[in-house]
């Protein structure tokens, strides 16, 4: 089996890396892959997600799965006292630079986004094909068969929604969005990008699949997918789509499963010999609330030390009921070179490893449902799921129900998505979506502080400016990604780009 992994890993390589072809496949003759045990190991190592290992930096071209995701929204900040490569390899990001692909050096480096979760498409597609020839029991295969729809969604999710615009209703049958490609052999021909409409019928397609292939399967473990993942993965799908009869639906299935949210009212702190109260994880793997999880959990590193923060003004969000919680047990006040906020919800990866921009927890589907029926204008059900998450996380015996309506409402529940699912990627995600929403549109501008050190500042931190990313409706474009340019040029003009992203206004405001 091992010589399998290899002669397969070492054709990815060649498929995706030299021939510069992100949709180039695997070759057909995969000899080696006769059982049902053999494709499962194939879609462990090499179609999930991998966790980074313990040395690795959250760079732009490291094992972090795009890390930068943390730094383009209002939810971070930089904590700068001494030089720091890993946080000044995202500056790009950080700054929404017209071409961010650069490293701490300013030097262009190669999107390995793009082609890592198209690596995996390429690695999904084999597989599938593959499957209906080899042996084993009907429910290993569909099982197999059902992850791999459930993975091939979400990686179109991401790309969707890295290099193309938020799905309106209004344009996405004209708007692009990017390559769909779900066979497994090599076509003789350059890509162009599907609309983005033609994608997510195609993630819907999937988990469609995924759904009847999982249903009444036994769940392995949280990092695989099961029948409520792809249940509470279509609640999302279908929320950013507007259809929220049908998220309502999809999150129904989740609630009446066995899944359960903690109650901070039961969690405790300690602390240790020299006074200082150590932290402890509410998001973790055995957590009741944990229902799918792959890749590593870069926010660990990016707020340790000298490198980012928790921005002011998601801590006022988290101080306007100074009964909630998660003040006291998802935030974590450090010490470096002066006082910081930091995010705790994973301390440790020993605590049990969740993702940090790939996972699916609870409380996302109660939000999602929660908003989706104040969308619909049933606002009493709205605050009726609301209420679940909410009597856990606030100071029991200072509780106060939520007595919103209407758009105060639509405004709270996003708020409250915001406190609740901060750091896991969903924030830029959710600005966007909010900006095209048809029934209740929301935009902001973001503004980011950088800093720099530098011999001529006497190595200290020396504020640089002040970046202003307009709302959405101003500068649509700084709000996606540029396709990257060598994908561009071996295309050779199939592959239309992005509007191009304007320089970003800087000023000083300090």
């Amino acid at each position: 089996m091992k010589r399998f992994c290899k002669y397969i890993c070492l054709i990815v390589l060649i498929a995706c890396v030299s021939c510069g072809d992100f949709l180039e496949e695997y070759s057909q003759d995969l000899t080696y892959a006769k059982t049902a045990a053999d494709l499962d190991e194939i879609l462990v190592g090499e179609g999930y997600m991998p966790v980074a290992s313990k040395s690795a930096m959250t760079s732009l071209d490291g094992e972090y799965y795009f890390p930068w995701l943390h730094v383009l929204d209002d939810d971070m900040k930089e904590h700068v006292y001494y030089a720091n490569a890993t946080r000044n390899s995202l500056s790009a990001f950080y700054t929404w630079a017209p071409y961010p692909y650069t490293n701490e050096k300013n030097e262009v480096v190669k999107d390995n986004t793009w082609e890592r979760l198209y690596k995996h498409i390429s690695v999904i597609n084999v597989v599938l094909e593959k499957s209906k020839d080899v042996t084993g029991t009907p429910e290993d295969i569909a099982r197999i068969q059902g992850e791999c729809y459930f993975l091939r969604a979400m990686y179109y999710y991401y790309l969707v929604n890295f290099y193309a615009k938020p799905y309106s209703k209004e344009t996405a049958d004209t708007d692009l969005g990017v390559p769909v490609k779900t066979t497994e052999y090599i076509e003789d021909k350059y890509f162009s990008r599907n609309t983005i409409a033609e994608v997510y019928t195609q993630m819907l397609n999937d988990l469609r699949e995924a759904k009847r292939l999982l249903k009444g399967k036994e769940k392995k473990t949280i990092y695989r997918a099961n029948y409520y993942a792809v249940q509470a993965f279509l609640s999302r799908v279908y929320l950013y789509m507007e259809e929220y009869e049908q998220v309502v639906a999809a999150a129904d299935t989740v609630l009446s499963a066995s899944y359960g949210l903690l109650d901070y009212n039961g969690l405790t702190l300690s602390t240790n010999s020299w006074g200082q109260v150590v932290p402890v994880s509410t998001t973790y793997r055995d957590s009741p609330e944990t229902i799918f999880s792959q890749g590593g959990n870069a926010i660990i590193q990016m707020m340790s030390g000298d490198y980012f923060q928790i921005s002011d003004n998601l801590i006022e969000l988290f101080r306007q009921n100074m009964n909630d919680l998660r003040l006291k047990f998802c935030i974590y006040e450090a010490q470096y070179y002066g006082a910081y906020y930091k995010s705790c919800k994973l301390v440790d990866k020993e605590d049990g490893m969740v993702s940090s921009n790939s996972l699916i927890r609870l409380p996302e589907v109660v939000l999602n449902k929660a908003e989706a029926l104040a969308l619909l204008g049933k606002d009493q059900e709205a605050r009726g799921e609301l209420e679940k998450l909410r009597i856990k996380r606030m100071v029991t015996a200072n509780y106060q129900p939520v007595n919103y309506s209407g758009s105060d409402l639509i405004d709270f529940i996003r708020d409250e998505r915001r406190r609740e699912l901060c750091f896991e990627g969903h924030r830029w995600f959710d600005l966007r979506r909010y900006a095209v929403n048809v029934c209740h549109p929301f935009t902001t501008e973001i503004l980011h502080d950088k800093y720099e050190i530098s011999e001529s500042s006497g190595w200290s931190a020396a504020y640089q400016g002040t970046y202003r990313l307009k709302t959405y409706s101003e500068t649509p474009a700084s709000y996606v990604l540029p396709i990257p340019q060598h994908v561009i040029e071996f295309n050779r003009g199939e592959m239309k780009d992005n509007d191009a992203r304007p320089e970003i206004e800087v000023f000083n405001n300090k």
